[in-house]
């Protein structure tokens, strides 16, 4: 009589991820986005037993934790970080989940090795996102003509030109980019140092206008703008052509109160040591560290077009500079797109505008005359 063989029971999938939190109940999103992504294979902890469970050999499994927490966890943040350090230990990513979390409490869990940020609630889709992101392959090496080989100096005093646009598809980016590198190629035997810096830290398109790869580096550098001298400031730059060299917006979207006046002080200053002209492309939106730019700036430059939403955008700016006690002076417009057959002289703007008028131009200028 032959016995019957019994199937070996089926053995459970390890647990890849793990979410960390006060209670994981208050984020009941969160709860859902990770049994959509990972099914079964994800666990829950509390920051106490989080601590505990990362020191022992079933941690190894992990790929990233997910670390909820909201403002009454800001009580306790030294918790929450050394949950993150004892991850990073082991090389286990973080996604950093928040809701009404301080700027500066972010911007200090970001610094202490948060890979991927995400607000909650969560929007559809951006868990997802921020995982695939963190397990995918390490994007290629920068090429080689696109490293920046140019060395750390300390003796400059640059000149700061920020570029504003009073109204979208101005063409604030391409004068920005076209400025820069008209500058770099100034003069041909003694080339004078250009950086570009794009603080467009959602939307900036510097690199897309450039063909240039966007970078981890960037953020880190931003995230902890205390521990940054010349030379890491000079490593997170990219070149152009070997003239003009690039700081990028971050890889990812990230908020624009990622950065203080203090860090955007500290950045400019960094910029100015090193280079004869420092030309940034300023965001849409102002930040509160815009008056930080505007107070280093020698000379800005604001795009705008013959319509009647810059004409009011121009209008409310002014106001606004004038109410704050900010140097309009420093300013000049740039009308983009002119007509060459109105009467559209410096004077007749500005008299119109009350504005003071720097340019016009008839047509956006094409980047290929930067290549």
């Amino acid at each position: 009589m032959s016995a019957r063989l019994q199937p070996e029971p089926a053995t459970p999938a390890p647990v890849i991820a793990c979410t960390i939190s006060r209670d994981v109940q208050h984020f009941e999103l969160l709860i859902e986005d990770m049994e959509a992504a990972l099914g079964e294979r994800w666990g829950d902890l509390g920051f106490a037993d989080a601590l505990a469970f990362l020191e022992q050999p079933e941690a190894d499994s992990l790929r990233f934790v997910a670390i909820a927490l909201d403002s009454e966890d800001e009580a306790d943040l030294g918790l929450v970080i050394d949950v993150i350090r004892a991850a990073k230990a082991k090389g286990i990513k973080v996604i950093l989940i928040t809701e009404d979390v301080t700027p500066a409490s972010l911007h200090q869990l970001l610094r202490e090795g948060g890979d991927e940020f995400v607000p909650y609630p969560l929007p559809e889709g951006e868990l997802a996102r921020a995982i695939e992101r963190m397990t995918a392959p390490p994007p290629p090496e920068i090429p080689a003509q696109m490293r920046n080989t140019l060395k750390a100096t300390g003796d400059r005093s640059g000149v700061v030109i920020p570029v504003y646009a009073m109204a979208g598809g101005t063409g604030a980016t391409t004068l920005a980019v076209n400025l820069a590198w008209e500058l770099a190629i100034l003069d041909q035997e003694v080339a004078p140092r250009v950086c570009l810096i794009d603080l467009g830290l959602q939307t900036g398109s510097v690199a897309t206008y450039l063909d240039l790869p966007r970078r981890e580096a960037v953020l880190e550098l931003l995230s902890d703008t205390e521990a940054m001298d010349s030379d890491t400031f000079m490593q997170a730059l990219l070149s152009f052509n070997q003239k003009l060299h690039v700081l990028t917006a971050p890889l990812d979207l990230v908020p624009l109160d990622l950065i203080g006046p203090p860090d955007v002080e500290r950045l400019i200053e960094t910029a100015r040591t090193n280079f004869d002209y420092v030309v940034i492309d300023m965001p849409p939106a102002m930040a509160d560290w815009g008056e930080t730019v505007l107070n280093a700036a020698h000379l800005c430059f604001a795009t705008l077009e013959l319509d009647m939403r810059s004409a009011q955008n121009t209008l409310r700016f002014k106001r606004t500079l004038q109410s704050e006690g900010l140097p309009l002076q420093k300013f000049r417009f740039v009308l983009n797109r002119a007509p060459g057959f109105a009467d559209l002289t410096a004077g007749g703007v500005s008299g119109g505008w009350r504005i003071r008028s720097a340019s016009r131009s008839r047509c956006s200028c094409p980047m290929a005359g930067a290549r």
